[in-house]
C-alpha cells in the first residue's frame, strides 16, 4: 500500500472516530502509518493488515500500565479509539509532548517497576521470532549465500531458543526497550511508547536491549553501561543465557535493514555490514558502523 493509500485511511477512520475535517501531519509512513491530528493533541497510528487483534491489544496495555500507575502513551478518548478501514486497524492516542530518550538509568529504574507486575490475563507469550522470515524474503539486496546463511541462522537460534537457560522469572515486558521507546517528557516522567510488543517473557529480554548497545556496538561506554545495571539491580551480561538474548537481537537488526534495503536501495550499504558483522567477516565485538534507519 503506497504513503497516500495509508494516508487515506488514516482519514477515514478520522471521521469515524469523531474528528471533522482532520489534517493529518505524517510523523512517519512506511508499513505503518503514524500522523500527528493537527489541533488536536490527537497521534493516529494506522497498523498493517491483520494486525487487529495486536492494536486492540495495544490499548487494553495503556490502559493496563495506566491503571498501575505505569506512565505510557495513552488511548485519545475519541468516540472510537479503535478503528477497522478496510482490513487495516486505525488506534488513536494522546500526543505525548515534548520529551527526550531515556537515560539508561531512567530506562533501567522503568523496566524494574514493570518487570514487578503481575501478569494480566489478555497479556501474550512473547515472540523473539516475528516476522524475521518475511524480512528475508524481501532482502533483494541479498545474495542466494547470504540469504541461505539468514535462514539457517534463524532455524539454529529458533532451536537454541528452546532451550534457554534458566534466568528471572517470567513477566511483563516490554519486548522493545530501547531509548526511543522510552522516554522522559519535560516534566521528568519516564514513558514507556509503542506497546505492541508487550508480552510475557524474560525480563532479560528487556535488558538485552540496552546491554549490546554497549558490548556489540560499542554506542555507550562502560561507566553509562554500569548506571544502566546497578539501576535495574543485576548485569544480564553475567547471566549463561545473554548470548542467545543478544544474537536474536542482533539478527532482528540486521533482518529490519535488509527489509528496508528492499524498499529503499539506499539502505543496502547498511544491511549488508550488519550481514558482514555477524558472519564474522570484519572481525569481533564492538564492531563499528551500526547506523540508525530512518
Amino acid at each position: 500500500m503506497s504513503q497516500s493509500e495509508i494516508e487515506q485511511v488514516a482519514l477515514k477512520a478520522c471521521v469515524t472516530a469523531g474528528y471533522e475535517q482532520p489534517r493529518l501531519v505524517p510523523i512517519k509512513v512506511a508499513e505503518n502509518g503514524i500522523y500527528r491530528l493537527a489541533d488536536q493533541q490527537v497521534v493516529v497510528r494506522v497498523a498493517r493488515p491483520g494486525q487487529t487483534e495486536a492494536a486492540s491489544r495495544e490499548l487494553e496495555v495503556a490502559r493496563w500500565l495506566q491503571a498501575n500507575e505505569i506512565s505510557a502513551v495513552q488511548p485519545a478518548g475519541s468516540r472510537a479509539d479503535f478503528v477497522d478501514v478496510d482490513g487495516r486497524p486505525v488506534t488513536f492516542w494522546r500526543e505525548l509532548g515534548s520529551h527526550r530518550p531515556g537515560t539508561e538509568q531512567e530506562i533501567a529504574t522503568a523496566l524494574r517497576t514493570l518487570h514487578a507486575l503481575s501478569v494480566p490475563e489478555f497479556l501474550s507469550t512473547v515472540e523473539p521470532f516475528v516476522r524475521i522470515d518475511e524480512r528475508i524474503d524481501a532482502g533483494s539486496a541479498l545474495t542466494p549465500g547470504d540469504r541461505q546463511w539468514l535462514r539457517d541462522q534463524l532455524s539454529e537460534l529458533r532451536a537454541r531458543w528452546k532451550e534457554l537457560a534458566s534466568g528471572h522469572p517470567w513477566g511483563p515486558i516490554h519486548g522493545d526497550a530501547w531509548a526511543g521507546n522510552v522516554v522522559t517528557t519535560d516534566a521528568g516522567v519516564t514513558t514507556f511508547l509503542d506497546l505492541e510488543r508487550v508480552s510475557v517473557g524474560p525480563p532479560e529480554w528487556d535488558l538485552t536491549s540496552t546491554a549490546i548497545k554497549h558490548s556489540s556496538f560499542g554506542w555507550i561506554p562502560e561507566q553509562r553501561y554500569e548506571l544502566f545495571w546497578r539501576a535495574y539491580g543485576y548485569d544480564v551480561k553475567t547471566w549463561s543465557g545473554f548470548t542467545l538474548l543478544r544474537d536474536i537481537r542482533e539478527l532482528r537488526m540486521t533482518c529490519m535493514a535488509v527489509q528496508a534495503a528492499g524498499a529503499k536501495p539506499e539502505h543496502a550499504a547498511q544491511a549488508l555490514h550488519r550481514l558482514d558483522c555477524l558472519r564474522g567477516r570484519l572481525g569481533p565485538r564492538p564492531w563499528s558502523g551500526w547506523e540508525p534507519i530512518p
